[in-house]
């Protein structure tokens, strides 16, 4: 029996990979493992490993790899031992990682260098920061390629990864929107929200910018309290710059029109987001899962710069005059919904090649394919 080793090491790439591991833990076939790290294991950001164990799975190991300091290059070289370590025993058939960030960088260095097959989520996007640089490498590294639409297939085939080794599967966090059973009065229950009307906040470091990401935190927080709106806010992630965001935000504590959450379970998060007013910041659900929703979204700052979808929200500078024009006009903007995104049946693409072996066919040698 194969064993299908996923990481995930944080709330948001649980969420895009959470279907495809069920599909694969109901299986008779393969074997699940989930190698469970980075803010899963963080107080400060909700101890979110205990949505894994509540959503049933099973075969979880535990990794801590950030100390107090949550520095980046110091997690990122612990993250890529202690997944050796574990994979060393383990052996597994096939690594599955998501995304742009050091986990599944890791992940994908130590497959690589192991002989290991590395299959890589949501290869090939774009987003304008740090993230493209890992999210590449990350590419780089991987035989496999599960990605969203031909856009993101055009750009692996430019970093020169060979065609055959990847494949369409489209987002696997949106099918979870037609699933979601959360109504609005049991979210609301859950987190204690009285809010008959309110906005969702999601802001995240951009790491090249961490010299102005205070000043654009600050400006941020200033049209927020301007608006005399409801907010929900949800923490940053942990990237360069994270505290100085919590810093900032410090001045919402005791505001009544501000409940403010370390994280929040992705279910409960879709049916808030759903019937919120408009979301804002720089979260790439502005992009995705806000538009499928025809939730309409605030674009601040660089940090989702040249992906799909920029066309279908307001995009401002983190300035506190040009955000607090766009929180007042949101409401207005009709044109907001134009986006039509296209929902693939992605846990079971997914499974169907485990099944049919197209994974286990190609090669640990990679080799780079020119364009003609």
């Amino acid at each position: 029996m194969k064993k299908i080793l996923f990481i995930t090491g944080t709330r948001a790439d649980y969420s895009k990979i959470k279907s495809l591991m069920h599909r694969v833990q109901n299986s008779s076939e393969f074997e699940l493992y989930i190698f469970a790290t980075g803010m899963h294991l963080s107080k400060n950001f909700g101890y979110t490993v205990k949505e894994l164990y509540k959503n049933g799975f099973k075969n979880i190991y535990e990794f801590i790899n950030y100390d107090k300091y949550y520095q980046t290059n110091k997690a990122l070289a612990t993250t890529i031992d202690g997944f050796s370590r574990y994979v060393n025993e383990l052996k597994p058939d096939l690594i599955v990682v998501h995304g742009d960030r050091i986990e599944p960088l890791a992940a994908a260095i130590v497959g690589a260098l192991n002989n290991i097959l590395v299959a890589h989520i949501e290869g090939g996007e774009i987003s304008g920061t740090i993230d493209d640089s890992l999210r590449h490498a990350i590419s780089k590294l991987a035989h496999i390629h599960l990605v969203n639409d031909e856009f993101a297939k055009r750009r692996l085939m430019q970093l020169g990864e060979d065609e055959k080794s990847i494949f369409i599967i489209g987002s696997p966090d949106l099918e979870l929107l037609n699933d979601n059973k959360i109504s609005l009065s049991e979210a609301k229950k859950y987190y204690d929200i009285n809010y008959e009307n309110y906005a969702l906040l999601m802001f995240h470091p951009v790491t090249t910018e961490i010299t102005s990401i205070k000043n654009q935190a600050d400006n941020l927080v200033k049209a927020l309290i301007q608006s005399n709106k409801n907010y929900i806010v949800i923490y940053p992630n942990n990237d360069l710059g994270f505290e100085l965001i919590l810093q900032s935000y410090e001045e919402l504590k005791n505001n009544p029109r501000f409940k403010l959450f370390p994280s929040l379970r992705f279910e409960y998060f879709i049916t808030l987001l759903k019937n919120a007013d408009f979301i804002i910041g720089n979260s790439s659900c502005i992009l995705k899962e806000a538009l499928y929703l025809k939730t309409a979204g605030i674009l601040v700052g660089s940090r989702q710069n040249g992906r799909l979808g920029n066309e279908n929200t307001l995009k401002v500078n983190a300035n506190s005059d040009e955000i607090l024009k766009a929180i007042n006009t949101i409401h207005k903007k009709q044109d907001l919904f134009s986006a039509k995104l296209e929902i693939l049946d992605s846990s079971k693409l997914f499974f169907e090649y485990l099944q049919s072996g197209e994974f286990f066919k190609l090669s640990t040698q990679k080799v780079f394919k020119d364009i003609k």
